[in-house]
């Protein structure tokens, strides 16, 4: 609901700046529309004796009419959203999800009580589960359920959805957070872009927001109840803020920074299709990042295959584990369509605290510190038959194309040396079975630990290849939760720590004659990937949208220069004098690609 009528006009206030995520890059300048979900008041109440078995059919009529919503939005927008209804198909897939059904069902029935009370605490126990997970990305997945779950009680209510359509003219709208189905659904010129309270970066929303093109701030706290619909308001989507009642000045100041990065984007076409190399004739090959099998973007942004697939998509999507042939066809459609460029595939990088609901026998125990606990490699270790079930999936798909395996969170010498004693049992069956693979394939290990760091040189004789994981390899560094408001802003790239681990690793890899690529946030950071380049860095793999601004860079630099600056910035005894490094090189030398941003505020 509006919390006004829209041609409602306010008394402008005093212009303001707020702070959030940059979920989708783009400016737009327009009025507000607060839009607040109605909530008549969860429904709880117990049951008549002999009612339950009714209350569990309204509730199974629910989940069928919430799996028709997503199925019609999908029918309505897959020809011109192609790219983007992956994700309304594994919402699909969760609506008949056994935990949310079982765990609701069981509930009525063991409790007495209705089916909204029950779909609310069965979410609140999946919410505990996503809690206690250490990775950021598949934490954040729970907004999905909780996307879905509401779909459901909508249905349950009967309230279904009003959400958003008929603005008399294009607005900027405002929540506590929208689903990706909410985000396709402003696919429309009414809708200009969209802010939220809640949300990241990772999340489906802001996904689907950079595959639309809709200028997006999420995780903008307290919003919704300092603007009001009818104010005027500025969304910068590239700095991942906004600006309540801004001056007529600072409007005309945004859109032309707006047109500049338009101008800007325009050019970044022209480097999809160029070698990424520098004028001296290094090259480096820049490769993707994705999280969901779809290769679309991968190609049109001209990325050297994938540096890096997140595969626990997979395992959080459906209700039961997918099984070796459903993981085979995802590994080799993705693999044949970008032969001959690799496809390196990481194994499964999850703990075993969100897969015990599936797998009652693990009677895991609950973890105090699961960031630090049994989770990535340590879990595919101690689950053998999970494990083994992805990796013939891995090598039967390695026939139809380049694939590569990558194990993250290799601590030790000992780890990676069971992992692949693991893989080579595997070949062994296969072969033993008349099943065909490539023996070649390529092992690499991720390098996201400290300990990885400093061993790095024993582990590079034993792989075939590394992969530096900046997100993780930050945090353990430098004991810093960035989800955490507290410390988050102490997460810091440039600290000179991780730089000289970065280094580190990048020397012992070349000395076992190994190449090394960086896949974290850092790679795709037209800032950062400067002193990356110049460290030696063989691969960097970055989301796919990111490619054409580092081979801009790229292709403008000289190896020996970039070297130069990695020496100096090496040298550094803290952030603040590396990036001011980094500052005065990219204004001398790419004076038109770093506009200016304190001058907005």
């Amino acid at each position: 609901m509006m919390d006004s009528e829209f041609e409602q006009r306010l008394e402008p206030g005093e212009p303001e700046t707020l702070h959030g995520i940059s979920g989708s890059p783009g400016i737009v300048v327009g009025k507000v529309v607060v839009f607040s979900r109605q909530e008549d008041g969860l429904l709880r109440y117990r049951l008549e004796p002999g009612a339950a078995e009714n209350e569990e059919a309204r509730f199974m009529a629910a989940v069928a009419r919430a799996e028709q919503v997503l199925i019609s939005l999908r029918q309505q927008f897959e020809d011109d959203l192609a790219d983007t209804v992956a994700i309304v198909d594994s919402h699909i897939r969760m609506v008949r999800d056994r935990l949310l059904l079982d765990q609701t069902l069981s509930l009525i029935r063991q409790k007495q009580i209705n089916a909204e009370w029950a779909l609310t605490r069965t979410l609140g126990i999946i919410k505990k589960k996503f809690d206690h997970i250490a990775d950021d990305y598949i934490r954040s997945r729970f907004a999905d359920v909780e996307y879905v779950a509401r779909l459901i009680a909508e249905q349950l209510n009967g309230q279904g959805r009003s959400f958003p359509a008929g603005f008399a003219e294009p607005v900027i709208v405002a929540g506590e957070d929208f689903s990706p189905e909410d985000t396709i659904r402003m696919h429309t010129d009414k809708v200009l872009g969209f802010l939220t309270e809640k949300g990241g970066s990772t999340s489906h929303t802001a996904i689907v927001a950079r595959s639309l093109g809709l200028p997006a701030v999420v995780g903008v706290r307290g919003v919704t109840s300092r603007c009001r619909t009818g104010d005027t308001v500025i969304v910068d989507g590239y700095e991942g803020r906004i600006c309540l009642h801004p001056t007529l000045d600072q409007q005309r100041l945004y859109l032309e920074y707006d047109r500049q990065h338009r101008v800007f984007s325009d050019e970044m076409s022209w480097y999809i299709r160029l070698a990424s190399e520098t004028v001296d004739g290094l090259r480096v090959r820049l490769s993707a990042n994705i999280e969901i099998p779809d290769v679309e973007a991968v190609i049109y942004y001209g990325a050297s295959g994938i540096g890096l697939f997140r595969s626990e998509f997979g395992y959080l999507q459906g209700s039961r584990l997918p099984d070796e042939e459903s993981l085979f066809t995802v590994y080799r459609d993705m693999a044949a369509a970008l032969a001959p460029e690799p496809v390196t595939i990481r194994t499964l990088d999850i703990g075993g605290d969100k897969l015990s609901s599936r797998l009652p026998e693990l009677r895991l125990s609950r973890e105090r510190n699961p960031a630090l606990g049994l989770r990535s490699i340590r879990f595919s270790l101690r689950e053998r038959s999970l494990f083994e079930t992805q990796v013939r999936a891995l090598l039967r798909a390695s026939l139809h194309g380049r694939l590569r395996i990558l194990l993250p969170l290799i601590s030790s010498l000992s780890e990676l040396r069971e992992a692949r004693a693991v893989i080579e049992s595997v070949m062994e069956q296969l072969a033993a079975e008349g099943v065909p693979f490539n023996p070649n394939t390529e092992l690499g290990i991720m390098i996201e630990v400290p300990s990885a760091v400093v061993m790095a040189d024993s582990l590079a004789a034993e792989a075939d290849f590394f992969s530096i994981g900046t997100n993780d390899l930050i945090q353990y560094s430098l004991a810093i939760d960035r989800g955490n408001e507290y410390v988050a802003s102490m997460y810091d790239p440039l600290h000179p720590a991780v730089l000289r681990m970065i280094s580190q690793t990048i020397e012992a890899g070349h000395r076992q004659g190994i190449e090394v690529s960086l896949c974290g946030e850092m790679a795709g950071d037209v800032f950062t990937a400067p002193v990356l380049l110049g460290l030696g860095l063989d691969e960097l793999s970055m989301r796919p949208s990111a490619i054409p601004h580092v081979k801009r860079l790229l292709r403008h630099s000289t190896f020996a220069r970039l070297t130069v600056l990695a020496a100096k910035v090496l040298k550094c005894k803290d952030s603040s004098e590396a990036a001011a490094l980094l500052n005065q090189y990219l204004s001398e030398n790419y004076p038109d690609q770093f506009i200016d941003r304190d001058e907005r505020t």
